[in-house]
């Protein structure tokens, strides 16, 4: 697995890959602990995290939903139904790894040094 691959699975920094981006839950550090980049360049940066995050859940919605219909034969808007109930409480998960993409993905568009964001 690469530096980068890892990096986004363990939810760590997108420059040094050591520091951790979230404090607990969906709190996110304001900074990398272990380099110190400042993880949101300005107000509302996260916003195209929930394009990610629309990525993320809509194959995985289609899958449970189809799972669902194969299992129960309900019809499909029975079965979307309980697929978005089945999603939920892995909506945390999605915000999480959405906003860890998003910052590798503006790391790799835009790379930014440790020195830069002190």
């Amino acid at each position: 697995m690469s530096g980068r691959v890892r990096a986004i699975v363990q939810q760590k920094c997108p420059v040094c890959y050591r520091g951790s981006v979230f404090r607990s839950g969906i709190a996110i550090n304001e900074s990398c602990p272990a380099c110190g980049l400042k993880f949101e360049r300005e107000q509302g940066y996260f916003l195209g995290a929930l394009y990610v995050a629309y990525g993320l859940a809509v194959p995985i919605l289609a899958l449970l939903t189809l799972a669902v219909w194969l299992i129960t034969h309900a019809t499909v808007g029975r079965s979307f139904l309980i697929a978005i109930v089945l999603f939920s409480p892995l909506s945390p998960w999605a915000l999480r790894y959405a906003r860890v993409i998003w910052l590798h993905l503006d790391q790799i568009i835009d790379p930014r040094q440790q020195s830069q964001d002190n």
